[in-house]
């Protein structure tokens, strides 16, 4: 599969760009596990021209994680095509187009997949993005608005006529949330259209080797994005690289993973502050697998996402996996 001149290889997987969960430092040990290319967090276009610093930091790219798309959204073209402008200065090697993001303050002010209820202003923004910038453009977004509008099919073809190189499709509606299931058969009817020529990249409920194969099979999709299974298991991309490339890498044991969550640790403490990216950092703890089903768990759970230094962080993880998880889990 191939975005412009960048190379992903066959059956690549990709980290999905996920707000306040995909900082550089998430990125580059998700490409490390295996994740063939990343995505950062959102960026709004309105922030981004005020140059607003928790926005601009967010165009910081750890060469180690390449190849990398940075992901704007916004609702207005003349905003879209200046931060697009911006953001092709900072380096990155794609430049993507938030058409999916679901939340309230995002789409219900017409950003995101805000959208998919004006779809003319859509192909107005795509275009002038592609044509303010040299780098590749690509879009994600959702099968449409509700059940009633599922519009994807064609707004596939629009989107690839206004200069798109790739577009990723999430298998849900915007009315739906994360809420049911991730319809992989629309995703198909996308991929299957003869007149789309750019990759389609597939996402929705990729959360094992299983499921992975299942969907390439299935919908025959370029590519396939994980989002939210990620977040605290950033070795999902080691086990699922190994199903498309078996021995790829070895596989992590429980003592691996545990390293791999004090690094997210220290790096977005590192990152920001000890406050602050401890506070960041409890999504990526409250949801992580490693701590799943460690029967009387609660008041450690707990301590765990209350724990405001690194010092008691860092005591509280070492008693979780040596006094409780190698006896109890194992």
């Amino acid at each position: 599969m191939r975005i412009g001149n960048i190379d992903l290889g066959e059956r690549p997987v990709m980290l999905a760009p996920m707000e306040d969960v995909t900082d550089a430092s998430f990125r580059l040990i998700c490409k490390e596990m295996g994740a063939d290319m990343t995505y950062s967090e959102f960026v709004s276009a309105d922030a981004l021209i005020r140059n607003i610093q928790a926005t601009t930091r967010k165009l910081h790219i750890v060469e180690g994680e390449r190849p990398t798309a940075i992901q704007i959204y916004g609702r207005e073209v003349g905003p879209m095509v200046e931060a697009a402008r911006i953001v092709e200065a900072s380096g990155p090697d794609i430049l993507d187009i938030n058409f999916g993001c679901p939340v309230k303050k995002v789409a219900g002010k017409g950003a995101g997949a805000g959208m998919l209820r004006d779809i003319p202003k859509m192909l107005e923004i795509t275009r002038a993005v592609v044509e303010a910038v040299k780098i590749p453009v690509t879009v994600k977004t959702r099968l449409g608005w509700d059940h009633d509008s599922r519009v994807i099919v064609d707004l596939a073809e629009r989107l690839q006529d206004c200069g798109i190189q790739a577009i990723t499709v999430h298998g849900r509606t915007r009315s739906q949330l994360y809420s049911g299931e991730a319809d992989w058969d629309m995703i198909a009817k996308v991929k299957a259209n003869p007149r789309l020529h750019i990759p389609v990249i597939g996402n929705g409920d990729i959360t094992s080797a299983e499921r992975l194969l299942k969907a390439f099979e299935n919908s025959g999709v370029d590519g396939i994005m994980v989002g939210r299974a990620s977040i605290g298991a950033p070795w999902i991309f080691r086990e699922l690289k190994n199903a498309v490339s078996p021995g790829f890498g070895p596989v992590l044991n429980d003592a691996d993973k545990f390293r791999l969550i004090r690094r997210q640790i220290r790096e977005s403490v590192d990152r920001i502050d000890e406050y602050r990216g401890i506070l960041h950092i409890r999504r990526h703890l409250a949801a992580s697998p490693l701590f799943k089903g460690i029967p009387d768990f609660r008041a450690t759970r707990i301590a765990m996402l209350q724990a405001s230094t690194l010092a008691d962080l860092e005591a509280i993880l070492a008693y979780i996996e040596n006094d409780i998880y190698s006896s109890v889990v194992n």
